[in-house]
């Protein structure tokens, strides 16, 4: 019995995620990755005064026109948006669009963690919006250092 629950214990830690789906509605969601976070983390390290890099890759269910990106810093269950200097998510991060039905894609974006920014824990929503409904929707558990 105990080696049973061993095995199940030792399963479920290979398949942790850092990451949650909240609401992937028009895509499969194959691999995402923030740098200086790794697979396993329980939280993702955002160290101020430096740059952070997310990776997607997704597959579409339906021809997507155009992408938007909403991000938002979930503190205490509200939302406090983040404001993007190119919200297209077709510019400038290796998308191509529009998006092909079941044609892998592959999304990547930089972003500045300033010093400014206040030592908290903190949930990253990260959206890719296709007329107002989410393409990829995560959730990301950081720590902001």
């Amino acid at each position: 019995m105990l080696f049973y629950f061993i095995t199940v214990l030792l399963l479920a830690s290979v398949q942790a995620k850092f990451y949650t789906d909240c609401g992937s509605k028009l895509s499969t969601l194959q691999k995402v990755d923030v740098s200086g976070c790794t697979d396993n983390a329980k939280e993702c390290i955002l160290k101020r005064n430096t740059n952070v890099t997310i990776s997607l890759e997704f597959t579409p269910t339906k021809d997507i026109k155009n992408l938007e990106t909403e991000v938002h810093g979930v503190i205490m269950n509200l939302p406090v948006p983040f404001p993007l200097p190119q919200p297209d998510a077709c510019k400038d991060t290796g998308l191509s669009c529009p998006l092909k039905a079941g044609e892998v894609a592959n999304y990547k974006s930089t972003l500045p963690v300033l010093k400014s920014y206040p030592k908290v824990k903190v949930d990253v929503k990260w959206e890719l919006k296709f007329d107002e409904e989410d393409v990829v929707c995560i959730l990301i558990p950081a720590k902001i250092n």
